[in-house]
């Protein structure tokens, strides 16, 4: 059950994912988008979220209106988005006197302009060189021409042809623009193709694939005529069937394309030249850096506004509405009885609620949390596993793009997942490389203390603590490894002839405060091309031993990254890990891993790297198999 009630303090878990608006902090800004036309917009898409709102637009937003805004959040910086519907629809008078009062105003760190793109022409764009310089603009369009069916005019016509003219314009008059692309079922299985084709607009330096996951849509938007214009019939026979409109796809589907357009992105070269989301937001995160996407940010729903032309003020404009209204513009007198507001919002105390499920994933540092809109939604369904599920399994394909660029099979693995741990690094990894490769190099005998708990490190001490980084040619060699991790250990070097990093025969630490730790290896591959096909080995091995594996204990694959303190550079690395299988605890977890120690060493014996990187996880549908899919 969600707390509908007025929230105060959140715990400190979730303000590191979704921050709380803050009077005090002047420094983070907040994004308000203006809905110059609310719903109102000289095309009809049959998907548009905006017009199932159903409240009717035709005004405009004001100077005055954009003023009030600005005295409002006094001393914090905005990104101002011109949206709608088509804020182009607005008129020329209108969007003049909209940008000069942006431009007046000092706060205002950011425009920008997302439209279908079907009435730019040489007269918008001297408008925007003359009032707006640094305008950015954004165009709406679904990839191709097949991808972008579902964009039509009232008459029921797609409008490709005018978008993609519009593109073509902005190029000769020297202007880079971001593509926003819906992923429907017409994109699925043809994520190269349509990528390609949005790559091949000189005007696009940047790409952001969204998803449709409107299975919950069950009727059409209303008519505001007697007479129903041809898109609404098209659209109430998109949702007349089961499992949703005709435009809608899964998570799943969702996470397939978006790796694949990664991949292409990277094999291509076209990251070079345009931005690609959501990988680009995700490759930050997995590096440890921060994103200015709110899916990926901790600045969610409480630093985004949107406002109607009527004066409704309100959070996000993907969330639902009225559910969403905060206030309205000229009621609100500051910042402070913005966030009395929100903290009596009942939906966006039901967002921050979502998020405690959050607070101790593995992937929240890559992940960020995500879309509450979307977990609202999913939420409702009963089925927020399916969107947790489709952002890990992006972030493990991505992960593992990264890690081997060159073979891009490895994206499809469900075996092999981010691990990330942390801390994971070690002196000098060039040197440890040479040293392993060398065994003539001279080895000078290092520290060795055994705790009473088994672990084996320079202080003699439980839990994490430095260990000196020895080689097999090392005469410390055997005494260092710890006696429960040895098999899995010597399987690795001497059948596999691969370099380990780290081990650990596992701790159940009893009557310590401190974690049960689990057996494993670190695998630090010399290449990339190794890195792949140990990689698939890993998952070939584990898929094996699974079956004969204690019940109380399974064997996963993880992907990570060492940092080598000496070049603060990183390395992508795999862990083999032992761990407590789901439904069993850490005693029986340890009265069954050495019997689990050897059957996985058995299995490693049987399998060796190869040359075709080819794993045990199946390869990608095809793509009628995945529109069907995204259908049902």
């Amino acid at each position: 059950m969600y707390r509908t009630t007025e929230q105060h303090d959140l715990p400190i878990e979730i303000e590191q994912l979704y921050r709380s608006l803050d009077v005090e902090d002047t420094a983070s800004a907040v994004s308000v988008i203006l809905k110059l036309r609310g719903e109102t917009c000289d095309i009809d898409c049959l998907y548009c979220y905006e017009k199932r709102k159903e409240a009717p637009g035709g005004a405009r937003i004001d100077v005055g209106q954009v003023r009030q805004l600005a005295e409002l959040f006094a001393g914090r910086p905005l990104a101002v988005e011109l949206h709608g519907g088509e804020p182009l629809t607005a008129g020329r008078e209108r969007i003049t006197e909209v940008l000069r009062e942006l431009a007046a105003q000092p706060s205002v760190v950011r425009v920008s302009m997302q439209t279908n793109g079907v009435l730019l022409d040489e007269r918008w764009l001297d408008l925007f060189d003359a009032e707006y310089p640094g305008l950015q603009i954004g165009v709406s369009l679904d990839g191709d021409a097949k991808g972008s069916a579902w964009r039509v005019g009232y008459d029921g016509r797609p409008v490709y042809p005018r978008v993609a003219a519009a593109l073509r314009l902005l190029a000769e008059r020297g202007r880079r623009v971001g593509v926003i692309a819906a992923v429907t079922p017409a994109l699925i299985g043809r994520a190269e193709d349509v990528l390609g084709h949005l790559a091949g607009f000189e005007a696009v330096n940047a790409i952001s694939f969204v998803p449709c996951f409107d299975t919950a849509v069950r009727r059409s938007t209303a008519a505001s005529g007697a007479r129903v214009p041809a898109s609404r019939q098209l659209q109430q026979a998109a949702v007349e069937g089961t499992g949703g409109p005709a435009w809608a796809i899964s998570p799943d589907a969702y996470a397939e394309f978006v790796l694949a357009a990664t991949a292409r992105w990277i094999h291509a070269g076209y990251f070079a030249r345009l931005k690609l989301k959501p990988a680009v937001s995700t490759i930050r995160r997995l590096r440890g850096l921060g994103s200015g996407f709110c899916h990926f940010s901790d600045l969610k729903c409480d630093h985004v506004f949107t406002l109607y032309p009527d004066g409704r003020f309100g959070s996000c404009d993907e969330l639902p509405w009225p559910q969403a209204k905060l206030t309205r513009l000229g009621q609100t007198e500051d910042q402070a009885g913005i966030v009395a507001a929100q903290r009596r919002l009942p939906l966006l105390n039901q967002g921050k609620d979502l998020m405690n499920r959050c607070t101790t994933c593995d992937y929240r540092t890559s992940c960020g949390g995500g879309c509450i809109a979307t977990r609202v939604r999913y939420e409702a369904a009963g089925d927020q596993d399916a969107y947790c599920d489709y952002r890990m399994r992006m972030i493990d394909g991505i992960a593992a793009l990264l890690a081997q660029p060159a073979h891009p099979a490895g994206a499809w693995c469900t075996t092999t997942r981010w691990r990330p741990r942390t801390p994971n690094s070690m002196r000098d990894i060039g040197a440890f490389l040479v040293r392993w490769n060398s065994p003539d190099a001279p080895r000078p005998a290092v520290r060795l203390h055994t705790s009473a708990h088994g672990n084996i490190n320079t202080v003699g001490r439980p839990g994490i603590h430095e260990a000196d980084d020895l080689d097999p040619a090392h005469p410390q060699w055997h005494a260092a490894i710890e006696p429960g991790v040895r098999p899995l250990v010597d399987a690795a070097t001497t059948g596999w002839g691969v370099v380990t990093y780290d081990s650990c025969q596992g701790h159940p630490y009893t009557g310590l405060d401190l974690a049960p730790a689990e057996r494993r290896i670190g695998i630090l591959p010399r290449d990339r091309t190794r890195y792949a096909a140990v990689a698939a080995a890993l998952c070939r091995t584990v898929s094996a031993a699974a079956p004969a594996l204690p019940p109380a204990v399974q064997a996963t694959v993880g992907r990570a990254e060492l940092q080598c303190e000496a070049s603060g550079r990183t390395v992508p690395v795999l862990d083999l890990a032992l761990l407590p299988a789901p439904g069993h605890d850490w005693p029986a977890y340890f009265a069954a891993v050495d019997t689990a120690t050897h059957t996985l060493a058995r299995a490693l014996g049987d399998e060796r790297p190869r040359a075709d990187h080819g794993c045990a996880c199946r390869a990608p549908r095809p793509a009628q198999a995945q529109t069907q899919e995204a259908r049902t």
